[in-house]
């Protein structure tokens, strides 16, 4: 089976989620990746290690415009006669794959967490992570988007072939003035660890105690809607319904009640660590392990307590 899986480098490297996406179209059938950008080849190359065959790279795209992408996977699944579409569902993912669908009257499957079953139904996620859904795609074409983080991924030997590719993607419906790149260490939506915090920490003043917790264990930070509301902390870290949605391995919240709209966002990650004054808040239902607690008194003492750890080997 001829596998297709786009892949965004628009920023000059390769997400861990496009790993999973070229990882997890390897598994299907012989994968071809196309993507457009400035990547060095040999970064591409690299790709070879997750199971890519070829990469495709298209260079005439200055900006992430959906109509764009389209035009350029769409020329690229039928260049190399693909029956399976991948893509990661992150933000390009979200607004080209369903595009990509209509175009080529492909069936569609958002929110996958699980190869294809030898019937071809797959997994995924439904209600915002609440319950698992099988669905079934009975057209000639799919195209398949993976929730970022429930594809394990294994590296081995091996190299993918990188071809220049020219498609005629059309005209820029946008015209993008300013980029303002997320920074820190470890970015938010590839995190396997997260330390987050909601109005329970009293003020932005009282943020370096998570930011210390965070920093130790090589973690990303993050926050309740409120906090970003008002303005605590930025936008980007942002995690919940109308946030972002996460699976880390390990998701520690320190003062957040444990809204339902705040479950659906994180309610994917693997362990759940729930700090809190009240023994009655929300969250500790979800909670994997619970501390009632005052964050101020037990993130400084985790934080000690880790650097011990970490001192002792």
């Amino acid at each position: 089976m001829s596998v297709l899986v786009y892949i965004d480098t628009l920023n000059g490297s390769i997400a861990k989620n496009a790993m999973e996406a070229v990882y997890y179209g390897s598994k299907i059938g012989s994968t071809t990746v196309v993507t457009n950008g400035t990547i060095d080849e040999g970064a591409l190359a690299e790709l070879g290690k997750y199971g890519a065959q070829k990469v495709l790279i298209h260079r005439g795209l200055s900006s992430n415009d959906s109509s764009q992408l389209t035009n350029l996977v769409v020329a690229a699944a039928e260049a190399v006669s693909a029956e399976t579409i991948v893509f990661s569902l992150d933000l390009t993912g979200r607004s080209v794959a369903s595009r990509v669908s209509a175009k080529l009257k492909a069936g569609l499957v958002v929110g996958a967490i699980d190869l294809p079953a030898a019937d071809g139904t797959v997994k995924v996620n439904v209600f915002s992570g609440k319950a698992y859904g099988n669905v079934k795609v009975n057209t000639a074409k799919k195209v398949i988007a993976i929730t970022p983080n429930s594809i394990g991924i294994e590296a081995a030997d091996g190299s993918a072939s990188v071809e220049e590719f020219s498609a005629d993607c059309g005209t820029a419906g946008i015209r993008v003035k300013e980029v303002q790149k997320q920074e820190g260490d470890v970015l938010l939506p590839e995190a396997e660890l997260v330390v987050s915090a909601g109005r329970g920490l009293k003020g932005p003043e009282n943020w370096g105690i998570v930011e210390d917790l965070a920093k130790v264990l090589g973690a990303a930070t993050a926050c309740s809607r409120p906090v970003s509301d008002i303005g605590w902390r930025p936008h980007h870290e942002h995690v919940g319904q109308t946030g972002l949605a996460i699976r880390p391995n390990l998701y520690i919240a320190a003062g957040i009640s444990g809204a339902i709209q705040h479950l659906a966002g994180v309610n994917g990650s693997k362990v759940i660590v729930v700090i809190n004054t009240d023994p009655e808040a929300p969250f500790f239902k979800a909670a994997d392990y619970g501390i009632v607690g005052d964050a101020f008194e037990v993130l400084p003492k985790l934080t000690e307590e880790i650097q011990k750890l970490k001192a002792q080997n």
